[in-house]
């Protein structure tokens, strides 16, 4: 069975879980015994084979980390900069969005389906 637990790993498996499935958070599981990420599909840790109803936890996170939505907001900044500067219509309201929405998300204000 595989495992997610090096860094790099488990990067690569969030960034494909992210685009694969945008607004799904990201599920996995985490044995506290073994100290060990793996896959929310597995039925038991791939290490001390417990199985996942007892000792393994399933974590989820989101998609966009907190420091994804915080660069977003301050390239929206710099647009919004950068259009009062140029008077660039259109890059005004980019820029507007791109401050807007990902703050709305980061503290939960945005409207849910």
């Amino acid at each position: 069975m595989k495992t997610l637990d090096p860094a790099p790993k488990f990067l690569s498996y969030a960034i494909l879980r992210a685009i694969r499935h945008p607004r799904t958070p990201i599920k996995y599981y985490y044995c506290h015994n073994c100290k060990v990420r793996f896959p929310a599909s597995a039925q038991q840790c791939p290490k001390c084979h417990d199985k996942v109803g007892s000792t393994p936890e399933l974590r989820q996170e989101s998609a966009v980390p907190w420091w994804g939505g915080v660069g977003v907001i301050v390239i929206g900044i710099a647009c919004w900069i950068i259009s009062a500067t140029y008077s660039i219509g259109g890059l005004d309201e980019a820029g507007r969005a791109l401050v807007y929405v990902p703050l709305g998300n980061m503290f939960g204000m945005s409207l849910r389906k």
